[in-house]
């Protein structure tokens, strides 16, 4: 279980294949620090950590994962944001993330305001439904609130300190990224939606 609140970036050092999965070596100041097994969010993905070293540590992904997020798209050098699981005893500055992507989104268009950006996102209309304006949202695992919805585009707002310490300031106009929607409106939506035929009878 993660926050969206990323505590370091990386660089993609070199990525390898082992039949259908990828291997990824990753630079970065707290490489040194994990340890096998350990989860940490890589653009928002939940991965293991199956070595490191004190400058790097190396995750691999599988098919599924490599359907369903940006990884394919990972190149070396490319930088992406990394946090490590929550603490029991830790504050949750942003919203429970559990590291699973739902799906991606393309950047639509960069915004600048005089000091900070609007980003704005494309994607496929059935997830619509998972996402409200003021409501949460993990984009390439950082916690951000909705600001707009319009037709298959939504917003967010990005204050410096976030466009300067995560991959947001790398992002262009066409780029994918990975969404993971808010967890409690999910739920509530499944069972919301088990409950229509029975809502029909009455």
């Amino acid at each position: 279980m993660f926050s969206g609140i990323v505590e370091n970036t990386g660089l993609v050092k070199s990525i390898s294949l082992k039949g259908s999965n990828k291997i990824f070596e990753i630079l970065s100041a707290i490489s040194e620090e994990t340890y096998i097994d350990q989860s940490i969010s890589h653009d928002g993905v939940c991965l293991t950590v199956v070595s490191h070293s004190k400058y790097s540590h190396t995750v691999t992904a599988v098919k599924e994962t490599l359907d369903k997020t940006n990884l394919n798209t990972w190149k070396p050098g490319d930088v992406i944001n990394l946090e490590r699981s929550l603490l029991a005893n830790s504050r949750i500055d942003g919203h429970f993330v559990q590291g699973h992507i739902d799906t991606t989104a393309v950047c639509s268009k960069i915004e600048s305001m005089d000091g900070s950006w609007y980003f704005y996102f494309a994607l496929n209309e059935s997830f619509l439904k998972w996402i409200v304006s003021k409501g949460s949202i993990a984009i390439n695992g950082v916690s951000l609130t909705v600001v707009a919805v319009n037709n298959n585009i939504f917003s967010v707002a990005i204050i410096p300190y976030t466009f300067e310490n995560t991959n947001f300031k790398n992002l262009r106009y066409g780029d994918i990224v990975n969404l993971e929607f808010d967890i409690l409106g999910k739920y509530i939506i499944n069972y919301l939606e088990k409950l229509k035929p029975s809502i029909g009878d009455i």
